[in-house]
């Protein structure tokens, strides 16, 4: 033990108990921020943290002899010797007091209420000296009370004592029961844990332990040898010390534990924060000195030579040693800081590391401790061992502060080690990857590299950045470590990259893409494809089939083929693949469709697919090159004999290429048309692509085919025979015509007027079209003759041979409507003379009626009788309650009016009079029908208003 170094890590500040306090200190006690102090003549004092007197009160008549500052309420308990009769006899009781009531008595004194008084010793608790007292809180107000005699028994005192709910036992060491002598219990210690409960006993002759759990306490012997003075304490641990003169030893529940040999008689012993309190006579120099042993670091934290120590006491987080002269010295620990620096400045640093791990100081100034002794090693260059300090600072230190040390030492090995370090805790940034890695390259330690990058737990738990290694990893050339890490992380893009711009590895690429799931495929061919496309078109084909189409994997079908296919990719997602590659994407997209029928963006497909068909040109690699050989021997050529052969080979060889496109383009062409078809069925209002595109692709590329589809399936037939105008195409024109003219088919005739005019304005001889056209014209009689005659006129090359036949035969025609009209005119006008004599006669001239019959039931006709002025006559029995108008003639006249009515209406709608006139072939008529009827005509409403009288004379009886 005198190897033991020595520190001052306490500092003393010395005091006195107050003058107000006077005899004999007999037992003194702490908590709750005081000490309390019982004297010899029976008095208790109360001493505050400057140990100045808060007031004292007698609780003993005789003396106090042990006092207990209880720590879960504010009580005291006490035992001293109170006088009784006959005089000068004495007693030992047991007294609680609550400090939390005071009694006044008289007018500058007070005291606690005493709420209990217990007889110690009674006829079944035989009386003895009192040699050591401990008290035990329970749950409140539960307290266990052992007294320890000196004939060896404790007497036991369990409960709530302030209400007298207690129970008394007795407990016998087993050197009492031997009948031994000085079987005092000097000491006592009570240990919990958990549901164990159980007292340590200490005897001269041995040391004991009771088991309280159990109904009938039961004891047993941990140790023959006990210890004759009261230099008995517990430590945090509930281990029991005992101080002998030749060792301080710990005792467990189980047995005498550790023990260190610090030599000197041991007059009082104490546990604080972690620090054995040691005050220890020399008897060679009758010098006393109180030492505090850090035990787990075997220092001596703090020895000082004191007077007589009489009491020692922890409280306020400071030692408390009061003296037998009644002096006081307080021992403060110092901080963690100047401990730190005492060290430091005696380059103690294993010792300072020890000591704030063994106070369980925070991480943080634990890092910092590790990082001076690394700073202190390293100034004496002994960089392994710096090294496994700043290791220990991992995750509280700069990573930076240590690498810039080891980048100027040069140190490489140990900034790898390090660094690993680094990783493996997790800690590691993008910049301490590279760095580790890059040491890693420099020391061309593969073993390592291999041991970093291929370790199981690497790149599962993600130690490091997995990009900034394989871009390091890749940046040195080592290829199959960036790939391992790429495949291991699932850094598909990373992977391929590497296969693709590094290693020209394609069919390892193609093969890997292959492998992958189809989302996580999709996402690397459009990242890849163009290169893949350059290199293997054919294979990236079928690989996007597979993921469009979902080729081999037939059990992911479900019921609806439609809903499928929505969860699956869409060709247009990778058409940007394709962007120099055109002939590719439209072998891609024709395979798709002839497998899919109902993709859900057909329309896009197709819209791609027409402007694949009838773009004028595709990049073909081979006139590229073809173009490049060439140019290459018409430099090289320029200068020899055998220039005009290359040039004539060279042109042989466009002319070639030339054919071989045009033929290319027509069979596009074809493929475009029957694309316009097959995407417009017949039974569709729309069809699977956009009209409007495909209106502009035909028409930037000159598709004649597709643009008179379009038009005619649009109905645009004026449109369709403006193409064939355009082409000067005659035969076409008027076979068009012939299909879209009619209008029993649901044509559209005035199409012929436009031919008509079109021939009118050609300026040139097309007699032949124009006989035909005019007999098409003539049969559904389209324009009148004289707007021919004003059309064809316009053309100075058409004779008047052309249209003779045609005059002729509309004269011809006309001649014959113009008789007709007037035979209809001239028996008008008859009708007309006869209806006006018949009105001036009605007028004018009485009627006889000669009927004798009854016209509605043909018998013989007698009176009452009714005639009308139509000449019909009736019973009047047969008319009934309609006498009024001839029920024969009643419904024609009826009919006459409803019709005048609904014409007076109609001359209203004027929506409808212009509908007519729009769509009949001769509007001239429609008016004078109009004007025939009287709808438009301003005539007055008098000859209709004269007509009604005629019922007047039908009402005449005779």
């Amino acid at each position: 033990m005198y190897q033991w170094r020595k520190f001052d890590f306490f500092e003393e500040k010395k005091t006195k108990i107050p003058d107000e306090i006077e005899g004999e200190i007999q037992c003194c006690s702490s908590g709750r921020g005081r000490i309390v102090l019982g004297l010899q003549d029976g008095t208790v004092s109360l001493l505050d943290r400057g140990l100045q007197l808060q007031y004292s009160f007698p609780a003993h008549s005789s003396s106090v002899l042990f006092l207990q500052q209880l720590k879960q309420r504010n009580c005291l308990v006490t035992v001293g010797e109170d006088e009784q009769m006959p005089p000068q006899q004495a007693a030992a009781f047991l007294k609680v007091f609550d400090l939390d009531k005071r009694q006044e008595e008289g007018s500058s004194a007070s005291r606690p209420e005493c709420v209990q008084i217990l007889r110690i010793f009674t006829n079944q608790f035989p009386e003895a000296k009192i040699t050591s007292f401990s008290v035990f809180e329970e749950a409140p107000p539960i307290i266990f009370i052992a007294l320890g005699l000196d004939n060896g028994c404790i007497y036991c005192i369990q409960g709530d004592i302030a209400r007298e709910r207690i129970k008394r036992f007795k407990l016998e060491v087993d050197s009492a029961k031997s009948g031994k002598t000085h079987s005092a219990v000097t000491g006592l210690g009570f240990q919990v844990d958990g549901q164990a409960f159980q007292l340590f006993a200490v005897t001269p002759s041995s040391v004991s332990l009771f088991n309280l759990q159990t109904q009938t306490p039961t004891g047993k012997i941990l140790d023959e040898i006990g210890s004759e003075t009261a230099s008995v304490a517990m430590s945090d641990r509930s281990e029991l010390i005992i101080g002998r003169h030749e060792a301080v030893y710990f005792y467990e529940v189980d047995g005498r534990g550790p023990c260190w040999a610090f030599e000197g008689e041991k007059k009082f012993l104490g546990w604080f924060r972690g620090y054995l309190l040691c005050v220890i006579a020399d008897q060679r120099t009758g010098k006393n000195t109180f030492n505090i042993y850090d035990l787990k670091n075997r220092l001596i934290a703090h020895s000082i030579a004191v007077q007589e120590v009489s009491h020692m006491l922890c409280e306020w987080g400071n030692i408390v040693l009061i003296m037998a002269d009644k002096s006081a010295l307080f021992i403060v620990e110092k901080d963690m800081e100047s401990k730190l620096d005492m060290l430091f400045k005696k380059n103690l640093y294993t010792v300072a590391i020890n000591l704030v791990q063994s106070q369980q100081a925070d991480a943080v100034a634990t890092a910092e401790v590790l990082r001076k002794y690394g700073d202190h090693l390293y100034s004496k260059q002994n960089y392994d061992e710096a090294m496994a300090q700043y290791i220990h600072t991992i995750g509280h230190l700069e990573p930076s502060y240590v690498i810039q040390k080891f980048l100027d030492a040069q140190r490489i090995y140990n900034l790898t080690n390090y660094l690993e370090k680094l990783h493996e805790k997790g800690l590691a940034s993008k910049d301490h990857t590279t760095l580790l890695l890059n040491c890693y390259t420099k020391l061309k330690d593969v073993e390592k590299l291999n041991l970093f990058i291929k370790s199981e737990d690497g790149v599962g738990e993600h130690k490091f950045d997995v990009e900034t290694a394989i871009r390091v990893c890749r940046a040195a050339n080592y290829h199959e470590h960036a790939m391992y890490v790429a495949k291991k992380s699932g850094r598909h893009e990373w992977y391929l990259k590497i296969l693709l711009e590094d290693l020209d590895r394609y069919d390892e690429a193609l093969q890997y893409i292959n492998s992958l799931e189809p989302s996580q495929a999709g996402v690397t061919v459009k990242e890849y494809g163009k290169i893949l496309l350059e290199h293997k078109p054919k294979e990236t084909i079928q690989i996007l089939m597979r993921l469009c189409t979902e080729e081999g994997e037939p059990a992911k079908r479900g019921s609806s083929s439609g809903t499928f296919l929505s969860m699956l990719p869409s060709p247009v997602d990778f058409l940007n693949i394709f962007v120099h590659h055109p002939q590719s994407l439209m072998e891609f997209l024709e395979k798709y469709t002839n497998k899919v029928k109902d993709s859900p963006a057909q329309v896009e497909i197709h819209n791609t697919l027409l402007e694949l068909y009838l773009s004028h040109d595709l990049d073909f690699p081979s006139l590229s090159q073809t173009g490049n050989t060439e140019n290459g021997n018409l430099r090289a050529d320029r200068g020899s004999r055998a220039g005009a052969t290359s040039r004539a080979k060279s042109n042989g060889r466009m002319n070639s290429d030339a054919a071989n496109e045009e033929k290319d383009r027509q069979e596009r062409h074809q493929k475009g048309l029957l694309l316009l078809k097959s995407a417009w069925p017949s039974d569709q209002e729309q069809p699977l692509y956009d009209v409007d595109l495909a209106i502009i692709l035909c028409e930037m590329n000159s598709f004649k085919a597709g643009l008179l589809f379009l038009y005619e399936k649009l109905k645009l037939y004026k449109e369709v025979i403006a193409c064939y105008m355009q082409a000067h195409d005659h035969e076409g024109l008027i076979a068009c015509c012939q299909r879209l003219g009619n209008s029993g088919k649901g044509g559209d005739p005035s199409l012929w007027a436009d031919v008509l005019k079109y021939f009118g304005e050609l300026g040139e001889d097309c007699s032949k079209e124009v006989k035909e056209v005019l007999t098409y014209i003539e049969r559904d009689d389209i324009l009148p003759p004289i707007i021919v005659v004003q059309t064809l006129s316009r053309n100075p090359c058409l004779t008047l041979s052309v249209i003779k036949d045609y005059i002729a035969q509309k004269l011809e025609q006309e001649s014959k409507l113009i008789e007709e009209d007037r035979i209809a005119i001239e028996k008008y006008q008859e009708e007309t003379s006869a209806m006006r004599k018949e009105i001036q006669d009605l007028r004018t001239n009485a009627r006889i009626f000669q009927l004798s019959k009854c016209t509605a039931c043909t018998f013989t006709l007698d009176l009452p009788a009714v005639h009308f002025m139509c000449m019909h006559s009736f019973h009047q029995r047969c008319l009934g309650d309609n006498e009024k108008e001839c029920p024969e003639c009643a419904p024609e006249y009826r009919a006459v009016l409803e019709k005048k009515r609904n014409l007076e209406q109609n001359s209203k709608d004027q929506d409808l009079f212009f509908q007519q006139v729009k769509t009949s072939k001769d509007g001239f008529s429609v008016i004078a029908e109009y004007f025939g009827k009287g709808i438009i005509s301003k005539t007055s409403k008098g000859p209709a208003e004269s007509l009604t009288p005629t019922n007047d004379y039908s009402n005449g009886n005779f």
